[in-house]
């Protein structure tokens, strides 16, 4: 694959995501590097919101769906894939010279790609960082071989890279800022159609069991069931959910139909936000949403499972005892978790109706205070960030090309000196 010759390469930037999480940060920071060089031109691998930010003249080398994998099974199973793309990734890179690459989150994906790139002379930065503080702490090493930079969105972690002189900067998370600290749930039930009946109703829970289908596949029926013994207490209780894509929404409604073929969900895609805001409930996959979801001060039931064997290994692993974004910004576990076993209908639905009979207040007061901790410029200070990488490693480079060029020349007065003694020889 060769880049077209109409690209400036002192103005070509790469940057990778891997999921939808990673997209919205990709946007942003693609938006905020175009501000302080308007001649930027993108090449990576993008998502929808990546690929719209970066402009027609830019290059998508990979798509970011080809990435979405999790769990040790599906990711064995897509690993000749997986291989093939980051080959693919790292030997055009290599050719063609970003001045950075930032890869977003996918440690396990893009840490290989930065070491490679590092080793080869390009600066590379991986923004959010991987949850090292949580479990294999040995990978700083790793991380401070394969990177010039970390971007953190989560404020405890810069501390932890100090501990190991680990150049890591705190960016908060654009979303902070995007998400206002009072969103009207009239207004999303407006966006959304909502009937006169729904737009009043105060048992709306929100269905999102995640963005990849690995988790689509294992929350759904969970979240179907509950769904099911939610009912039989609440009579007019509604379900809405939202996917990222067509086709997952057709993968969630098939499930949801086999395990809860009377109780009605109705699907956006691409409309996850308004469907967290038109909510009184979520039941949620954990992940960054959990973290959309707080900032739109919305109770929530976290969840996740894995397969059997990725649990296993994890569980001997795990430094923490929380999981999910607003309990770990927290520090102290403020909305419940029901994780692998404990996920289980009958624990989904008590959580749930713990929620409508209970006063959340301080909840959403610790919510608002932890919104304020994360209301960052974030776009901007990420960008400032990869531009002072880029920057450092110019100079880095300018002053070894000088020390080479001075060594190479003989220096003046040694020429002088020579002479001088070729003339006394001469003479003698």
């Amino acid at each position: 694959m060769e880049y077209s010759s109409s690209f400036n390469n002192g103005h070509l930037y790469a940057v990778t995501a891997c999921e939808s999480s990673g997209d919205t940060l990709g946007e942003g920071l693609i938006r905020a590097i175009r501000k302080c060089d308007p001649e930027a031109r993108f090449v990576g691998v993008f998502g929808p919101k990546m690929r719209k930010a970066a402009g027609k003249q830019s290059l998508q080398l990979f798509d970011m769906e080809n990435l979405a994998v999790m769990g040790i099974g599906e990711v064995l199973k897509s690993l000749p894939r997986i291989l093939k793309i980051r080959r693919g990734l790292i030997s055009f890179l290599k050719k063609n010279r970003p001045l950075v690459y930032v890869g977003i989150d996918a440690p396990d994906f893009n840490l290989h790609v930065e070491l490679k790139l590092k080793e080869s002379g390009i600066p590379t930065v991986h923004y959010v960082s991987p949850s090292i503080w949580a479990w294999r702490q040995s990978r700083i090493y790793k991380i401070k071989a394969a990177t010039d930079m970390v971007l953190s969105i989560l404020p405890f972690e810069k501390e932890f890279y100090e501990r190991f002189d680990a150049p890591c900067t705190y960016v908060g998370h654009r979303l902070a800022r995007e998400i206002p600290m009072n969103v009207p749930m009239s207004a999303a039930r407006l966006a959304l159609s909502f009937s006169d009946e729904a737009m009043k109703s105060n048992q709306i829970v929100g269905v999102l069991p995640g963005s990849r289908v690995a988790e689509i596949k294992f929350l759904t029926p969970e979240f179907a069931e509950a769904a099911y013994e939610l009912q039989k207490k609440y009579p007019v209780m509604r379900f809405i959910s939202a996917t990222t894509t067509r086709a997952k929404a057709e993968l969630l409604s098939r499930l949801w139909q086999k395990h809860a073929p009377n109780i009605p969900l109705t699907i956006w895609v691409g409309r996850s936000k308004e469907v967290m805001s038109a909510s009184n409930a979520l039941m949620i996959a954990s992940g960054t949403a959990t973290l959309e979801a707080m900032l739109l001060n919305k109770s929530m039931v976290v969840c996740y499972i894995v397969s059997r064997i990725t649990a296993m290994i994890g569980k001997h692993m795990l430094k923490v005892n929380m999981f999910s974004l607003p309990n770990l910004l927290s520090g102290k576990k403020i909305v419940p978790e029901l994780i692998q076993d404990d996920c289980t209908p009958s624990n989904i639905s008590r959580e749930i109706n713990k929620i409508f009979t209970s006063d959340n207040r301080h909840l959403f007061m610790e919510f608002n205070r932890l919104h304020r901790l994360l209301d960052l410029d974030s776009d901007s200070i990420a960008a400032d960030a990869v531009m002072k990488v880029i920057a450092e490693r110019a100079s880095k480079n300018s002053e070894q090309k000088s020390t080479v060029t001075v060594s190479e020349k003989q220096p003046v007065s040694e020429r002088k000196s020579q002479k001088a003694d070729a003339a006394d020889s001469n003479e003698g």
